[in-house]
């Protein structure tokens, strides 16, 4: 059984996902980035970079415990241990979606939540550039989701990175509607039952 040690936010969802699509049993701890907790060595001693998510996996390579960092990392080893969501005769064209997301759609989608929602006195600049940035990222998506119904053609890991990012389009400020290759893509992944589950890990706190 694979430790997850994750939170709910889109990097956390990726991996959690990719559990429940490819049947893996795992086990969750939580690690409350709102109350540091990622900070505590416990913690640290997984993940020095005090990330989440990280995974600890008691059976790696050779049978040896293996902790892993990194979510883009953690999918391409879930894919190779399960032996899914990442064909081998399209390998690159997942690579580049998958660094796609993890170089463009992750940390500018980031910076569009800090600047709408996490600042209590919006800075008209933050939010114009990475609104915009975002918007510019969604029309690459819809563009190469009007050429083939998922980003590497079949459903695989760099669906699974994207999507949860694109499940906070309301914190972008986005009308998926205005991005309709996006919208059928994104209603075709939440439809999943192994998304919906792996989207509920961990439940939210209120």
């Amino acid at each position: 059984m694979i430790d997850l040690y994750t939170w709910s936010t889109p990097n956390g969802r990726k991996v959690s996902v990719m559990l429940e699509e490819c049947g893996i049993p795992y086990r969750v701890h939580t690690v409350n980035i709102g109350k540091d907790e990622q900070f505590k060595p416990a913690f640290l001693a997984i993940n020095p970079n005090n990330r989440i998510p990280a995974i600890v996996d008691p059976q790696g390579p050779g049978g040896k415990p293996l902790p892993l960092f990194e979510s883009g990392a953690i999918l391409i080893y879930l894919a190779q241990k399960a032996g899914m969501f990442y064909p081998q005769e399209n390998k690159y064209i997942v690579l580049q979606w998958l660094m796609f997301q993890m170089g463009g759609v992750g940390p500018m989608f980031g910076q569009a939540h800090h600047f709408m929602r996490a600042k209590k006195d919006e800075i008209p600049y933050g939010t114009e550039r990475y609104g915009n940035e975002a918007k510019r990222l969604y029309g690459v998506l819809d563009t190469r989701l009007q050429q083939a119904p998922y980003l590497a053609d079949e459903y695989s890991i760099a669906d699974i990175a994207t999507y949860p990012w694109v499940a906070r389009h309301e914190w972008h400020r986005v009308e998926l509607n205005a991005y309709p290759a996006v919208k059928r893509w994104y209603d075709t992944i939440g439809a999943r039952p192994a998304v919906v589950r792996g989207m509920a890990v961990p439940p939210v706190v209120t």
